[in-house]
C-alpha cells in the first residue's frame, strides 16, 4: 500500500491534520509507505505510483483558496504579533502553486486508484468548505473516492484546531483503508 497526502496550509492547521491522517494510515497499515507533502513539494509524477491520494486544503471564501485569498491570508498573518512561524508558513504557501494550479497539472488516475478529500474550516452554516471542490477535482481526474469529503474544524480563521480534531483526523485516515 502506497499513500500520498498532499496539502496546502497557510497557518499550520491543515498541515497538522494531514500529518494526523498520515499517522492514522501508518498505524492502521504498518506496512504502508506513506508520504505527506505540501503542495509545493508534491511532484505530480508520484501520483501515478500510489494506491491512495489524499488531498486537503484550507477553506477560503467558502471554498478552495486562490492566489488572492492566499495573499490576503499572508498580509493578515504578518500583522499579528508572536506568530512568526505561522507567518512564514503562510508566505511560503502563498508563493507556491496552490491546489488549484496543482490540479490543473494533475494527470488522470490509473484505474483503481483511490482518493479522499479534506479541508480545515470554521464551524457554521455560512462557513463553507474546500473539501467538496477538492473531491470534485479528484473525480474529474478519474480517482475513486473512498470517503465523503471531510472537514476538520478550527476555532478561528487562523486556528487553532478545535480540541479533538487531530484524533478525529487520525481515525479518518485509518478509515480510508
Amino acid at each position: 500500500m502506497r499513500a500520498l497526502i498532499v496539502y496546502e496550509s497557510m497557518y499550520g492547521n491543515t498541515r497538522e491534520v494531514a500529518e494526523a491522517i498520515a499517522e492514522g494510515i501508518r498505524e492502521a497499515r504498518p506496512d504502508a509507505a506513506v508520504v505527506c507533502r505540501p503542495v509545493a513539494r508534491a511532484t505530480l509524477h508520484r501520483t501515478g505510483a500510489v494506491d491512495l491520494l489524499v488531498v486537503g486544503g484550507p477553506t477560503h471564501v467558502h471554498g478552495m483558496s486562490n492566489a488572492l485569498s492566499r495573499r490576503v491570508a499572508v498580509s493578515v498573518e504578518a500583522r499579528k504579533e508572536g506568530r512568526i512561524e505561522e507567518a512564514h508558513e503562510a508566505a511560503t504557501t502563498a508563493a507556491g502553486p496552490g491546489l488549484r494550479k496543482w490540479f490543473h497539472e494533475l494527470p488522470d488516475a490509473e484505474p483503481g486508484t483511490s482518493a479522499a478529500a479534506f479541508d480545515t474550516r470554521m464551524d457554521g452554516k455560512q462557513a463553507g468548505g474546500a473539501a467538496a471542490g477538492i473531491a470534485q477535482r479528484l473525480t474529474d481526474h478519474r480517482y475513486h473516492l473512498r470517503a465523503e469529503p471531510e472537514g476538520f474544524f478550527v476555532e478561528e480563521a487562523d486556528g487553532p484546531l478545535r480540541s479533538g480534531e487531530l484524533a478525529r483526523a487520525k481515525a479518518w485516515g485509518a478509515s480510508l483503508l
